[in-house]
Formats: structure tokens, C-alpha cells, sequence
């Protein structure tokens, strides 16, 4: 249990995700692993898992059981018991590493190499094998070093987590080699010693070449985004009390006005609005009042001259989506439109999965909703204001935590990534800017610019670095200009190849665990058919 908390302690600080704290992910690990190297049975590794699982929730994510109780109604008690509950949920690959890696221990005789290739592609596997709410990962806090995040374009968030995992397995196993010897500077302590420094000295070397080479790259020509953030959050509750008709057109006003004088400047290619800022169909009103709406909004492009992208619904005979809108305007002073359909929705908020749909359920849920899910990243094309067509990919709040989306988007011909995301219900510290983090990485992993805005904060652009450029930062009400370069660069490793580092690390370590669990049964078995020849009697004796 004390490992456990010191662990999760060191993880609360590492979450922040700044300087110098990210340095604590190289070392985190260490007290919990100590702890599990005393466990011998599957039943207690399972178990300090499960634990492991449930700090590490409380250090990492202290907001959430609040922001369960304010989004559902719920009593803080309750949804701190809902909290508790789910942490295996949140966090499965804790108990999966512990079970693994107790195995990798009756293995391989306690062989500090093969458990940590056991251990860390199991905690990897097990994150890309089962569905996690948060989508998180312990490598994402190594975006805090400019160096290496850059190795995302290899290997992805995923990769930095599993070498982290295998650099604390070498501290531990460096750190037990010098007390039982102090004196001697051998071979058990030398080889994870050289294992730690390969590992970080090759990605800082890499991240430095990286970068050097990104940035003496000629310049692309510019596109110019003027991220709107209005911060008016819980659109539910100003209908609830102003009234849909009011509440929809405040919402609107505020963003006409901001909106308008960001594009009087001039040089502006796009201006972009959060999810759901218009919160009904676009396109396909449901009543009079929406007609006029949809058509305020398109005499606002008209009117500006500049293309729009905003989050808003769209329906056909399956249903509805959430959706974001590409408004353009064309000759004539009318407008196009085109529209990409959300496809990663949250669960038990914008759908119940399929198999806990039923009516008990949406009793206990009622504002669950009934969205659709989209077929697949879209790449649309925009005009800028030089008679240029630039690529953009649009993606919705959950749709950036999912690695396959911005890839199948980059190999589609997008230039431009373009989040749209409502984070209103994730006001709490830390919470915004580790959303923030995880859809800074699709930019790094594909090396395209990202653009993203909430109703609330943390709105940003970030280049094909991770660099943050501009920042609306929570609670403020403002309009960023930012200026991006459009990239249309070769496809990165990991746009190749894909998210290829969980499959192959868990492949690898099952492989492993088997090899070595073949070796030590083979000498068992010589030893016991001695045993038997020996007490064998001879034939006549």
C-alpha cells in the first residue's frame, strides 16, 4: 500500500505536465514495482493492482468524481463511490502489469531484462487492447521536454510509456544490484545502468535532430485561424433558464460580435468555434425559429467573407450526429457547406454502448443521448483568401484522444487538424490541460499543425513540434489569431505504420513469458527423470 501511494503521489505531480516534473516519470514507477517484487501469488498481484488502480485515480484525476456529481446531479459522495468503482476501468493495464509481471518473476528467475519487456508490453497491451475512459497514457507527461516528444513520430505516446516502464524497471534492478554489493561497480549493476542511458540519451538525441531539422525547414506558406473562445459554458442550463430561443441566440450574438472584428483585421483564412456552440441541426431545421437561425449564420459568412467552422448537429434517417460545419462563402453572396460527423463519442454522456442500452439505464442516465457515431475522418477542403485549397481535418473533443483518426485523416491529404472540443465540464485544474496534452500529441505524431477551440478554455494552436503558439487560456473570453503552416510532409513512421508499438510489445511479451516459462520447465523435467533413473533398481539386482 505504501508503494502504491508513493507511486500515485509521484504521479499527481508528474500530471501537471510541466517542468521539472515530468523528470518524475523516469522514476515513479520504482516504489510500486519494490512492492510487487514481494508478491508471490496471482491473488495479491491482482489485488495491489486493483489498489494501484484506485490512487493512482485520486493523484491523477481528483476532478473527476466533482465533475461526475456536477454533470449527472449526483451527490459528491456518490460519485466519489462511482470513482472508486470504475478505477479499474480508468486504469485497467495496473492490474494486467501486476499479474504479468509476477509471472515474469516465476519465469525468469527474477532476470530483470525479460520482466521488464514482459511488463511493459503487457502495460502498453493492455492499454491499447481495452477501451479506457480517459484514453490516457503515462508517456503523454513527457510532452513537457521538447526533446523527446518528438519521438512520437516513431512510435506514439504509447512508445514513451513503454520505455518508461522498462527505464524504471532498470533504476529498481541498479539500485538493488549496488546494495547487495556497494563496493563493486559489476556487471548486474553496469547492464541496466547502460539499458537507462541508451533509452534517454537516444531519445534526446533524436528529439534534438528532430527538431533542428523541423525547424530549418522552408517555410510553407501561411494560413491564419482566429480561434474564438466566448467562454459560456453549460449551454443546458442557460436553456434551461433563459429559454432555447434566448439561449441559442445569445450563444450566437456573442460569437457574431467576436468573431467580426477578429475578421475586420484581415489576412484571417478561418475562423473557428467550439463543439456544439450551435446546439441544433444545421442545414435540416427542425422548426422556424432554427431556419432563421441557420440563415443568420450563413449571412454572417456572406457578410465576412470568411470561411467558418463551428460544431453543431446533423441528422439523416438514422439518426442525429454531433457534427462540425465548414461554411463558405461563394459567388453570389450565398454559402456552401460541408460536414464531418463525430465518430469516437463518450460513453454513458453522448450514448450508452449497446449491450447496457435499456430503458433501466436511461432512467439512471437521463441525459444520456442517442447520437450516431460517423463513418471516418473527413478532409475538407477550404479556400484561403490567396485562392489557395488547404486541407483540414476536423475532429471532435473525443475524436483527438484516438491516434487512428488523425492518421487515416494524414493519409487522406490533411494539412491541417482543426479540433473542436466543449471542455466547460472539465473546469478543474489539471483537467483542461491534460486534454489538452493528448490532442497536442496527433499533431507530433503526424507533424501537422493542430487547431483547437472550446467554449471555456484551453483553446490553442500548436505546431507540428508540440509547440503551444497561442493559448486561450481557461475562464478567459478572448479571440487568438494564430498563424500555422500548413504542412503537406511525407507520412511520418508512425502515420505508416500506424499505432505499431502496443500490438508488437504485447505480441512480444507473450512470446517472452512463454520462452522463458519453456526454459525452466526444460531442466525441471531433466532433474526429475534422473531422479528417476537413479531410484530405478537395476533389472536382477
Amino acid at each position: 500500500m505504501l508503494g502504491s501511494v508513493a507511486t500515485a503521489l509521484a504521479f499527481g505531480l508528474y500530471s501537471s505536465v510541466e517542468a521539472p516534473w515530468f523528470a518524475l516519470g523516469w522514476v515513479g514507477l520504482v516504489p510500486w514495482l519494490a512492492a510487487l517484487d514481494r508478491l508471490t501469488s496471482a491473488r495479491a498481484s491482482a489485488a495491489a493492482g486493483w489498489f494501484m488502480s484506485v490512487v493512482f485515480c485520486w493523484a491523477v484525476f481528483p476532478w473527476f468524481p466533482d465533475m461526475v456529481a456536477d454533470y449527472g446531479g449526483y451527490s459528491t459522495a456518490l460519485a466519489a463511490l462511482v470513482f472508486v468503482a470504475a478505477a479499474p476501468l480508468i486504469q485497467p493495464q495496473f492490474i494486467v502489469f501486476a499479474l504479468a509481471r509476477v509471472a515474469a518473476v516465476r519465469a525468469t528467475s527474477g532476470g530483470w531484462a525479460a520482466r521488464a519487456v514482459v511488463g511493459a508490453g503487457a502495460y502498453v497491451g493492455a492499454e491499447w487492447s481495452i477501451a479506457k475512459v480517459m484514453e490516457d497514457t503515462i508517456g503523454m507527461g513527457q510532452f513537457a521536454s521538447p526533446w523527446i516528444r518528438q519521438s512520437a513520430d516513431l512510435f506514439g505516446a504509447h512508445g514513451l510509456t513503454f520505455l518508461l516502464v522498462v527505464f524504471n524497471e532498470g533504476v529498481l534492478a541498479a539500485v538493488r544490484a549496488w546494495r547487495r554489493r556497494p563496493r563493486r561497480f559489476g556487471a548486474e549493476v553496469a547492464s541496466p545502468v547502460a539499458v537507462c542511458a541508451v533509452i534517454l540519451l537516444g531519445l534526446n538525441a533524436y528529439g534534438a535532430a528532430r527538431l533542428s531539422q523541423l525547424e530549418s525547414e522552408d517555410e510553407a506558406a501561411e494560413m491564419r485561424v482566429a480561434i474564438v473562445q466566448a467562454n459560456i459554458g453549460h449551454y443546458d442550463r442557460l436553456r434551461a433558464e433563459v429559454g432555447s430561443f434566448e439561449a441559442v441566440r445569445r450563444v450566437l450574438e456573442a460569437h457574431f460580435a467576436m468573431s467580426a472584428e477578429a475578421a475586420s483585421a484581415g489576412s484571417v483564412d478561418l475562423v473557428l468555434w467550439p463543439e456544439t456552440v450551435y446546439p441544433t441541426t444545421f442545414g435540416s431545421p427542425k422548426s422556424d425559429d432554427g431556419a432563421a437561425f441557420d440563415r443568420a449564420i450563413g449571412a454572417f459568412v456572406a457578410r465576412q467573407g470568411v470561411p467558418l467552422v463551428f460544431g453543431a448537429f446533423d441528422r439523416d434517417a438514422s439518426g442525429e450526429y454531433n457534427a462540425a460545419v465548414l461554411l463558405e462563402p461563394s459567388a453570389g453572396g450565398s454559402v456552401e457547406f460541408e460536414v464531418y460527423r463525430k465518430v469516437r463519442l463518450f460513453p454513458f454522456t453522448e450514448y450508452i454502448p449497446g449491450l447496457l442500452d435499456s430503458a433501466p439505464m436511461r432512467r439512471w442516465l437521463p441525459w444520456a443521448g442517442t447520437w450516431r457515431p460517423g463513418d471516418g475522418a473527413r478532409v475538407l477542403p477550404l479556400r484561403a483568401r490567396d485562392g489557395r485549397t488547404i486541407a483540414i481535418a476536423p475532429l471532435i473533443c473525443y475524436d483527438a484522444v484516438d491516434p487512428a483518426l488523425a492518421i487515416e485523416a494524414v493519409r487522406g491529404g490533411a494539412e491541417v487538424l482543426v479540433t473542436l472540443s466543449n471542455d466547460s465540464w472539465f473546469a478543474y485544474p489539471g483537467a483542461q490541460r491534460l486534454i489538452l496534452v493528448a490532442s497536442a500529441f496527433r499533431g507530433i505524431e503526424t507533424r501537422r499543425p493542430h487547431v483547437r477551440a472550446t467554449p471555456t478554455g484551453i483553446s490553442a494552436a500548436i505546431d507540428a513540434t508540440g509547440r503551444l503558439m497561442e493559448v486561450i487560456d481557461s475562464g478567459e473570453r478572448r479571440v487568438a489569431v494564430a498563424t500555422v503552416r500548413p504542412s503537406s510532409r511525407p507520412p511520418t513512421w508512425f502515420v505508416r505504420w500506424g499505432n505499431w508499438l502496443p500490438p508488437v510489445a504485447m505480441a512480444t511479451a507473450v512470446l517472452v513469458l512463454a520462452a522463458s516459462f519453456a526454459s525452466t520447465r526444460r531442466p525441471a523435467r531433466r532433474a526429475a527423470e534422473h531422479k528417476r533413473i537413479l531410484l530405478t533398481p537395476k533389472s536382477g539386482a
